[in-house]
């Protein structure tokens, strides 16, 4: 019973995809513009070798990796990146989807919402 558990564990960490979800605003800059950190911020997550996808919306920045820790791993460098270069204080929104039964790409969940409104 117990490797059966354990074995069915594995096979759940291997189907995991974490997607998330982050925006940044950064408070305590010299300008209204908030571009030159959230570029900081959005340079240090494309930096990041283990996510499998990194993408730049008007509003946040959309990530997509096996690992939960990855994810987390990226917020932190996006908060670091933008207090390295002078941020006093930094607000985020974070949101995570994480789903175990199967494979969660974020180009499907689009193209899945589009193949429904045709």
């Amino acid at each position: 019973m117990l490797i059966s558990k354990l074995a069915n564990i594995e096979w759940m960490n291997n189907m995991s995809t974490v997607n998330a979800e982050i925006s940044i605003v950064p408070i305590g800059t010299s300008d209204t513009s908030i571009s030159k950190e959230i570029a900081a911020a959005y340079n240090a997550i494309r930096n990041l070798t283990n996510l499998k996808k990194v993408t730049l919306t008007p509003m946040s920045t959309q990530i997509e990796s096996d690992k939960l820790d990855d994810i987390f791993q990226a917020i932190h460098v996006a908060h670091s990146s933008a207090k390295s270069i002078g941020t006093k204080r930094v607000i985020s929104t974070i949101r995570i989807d994480e789903r175990l039964d199967k494979p969660n790409v974020l180009d499907d969940k689009v193209q899945s919402v589009e193949t429904k409104v045709n």
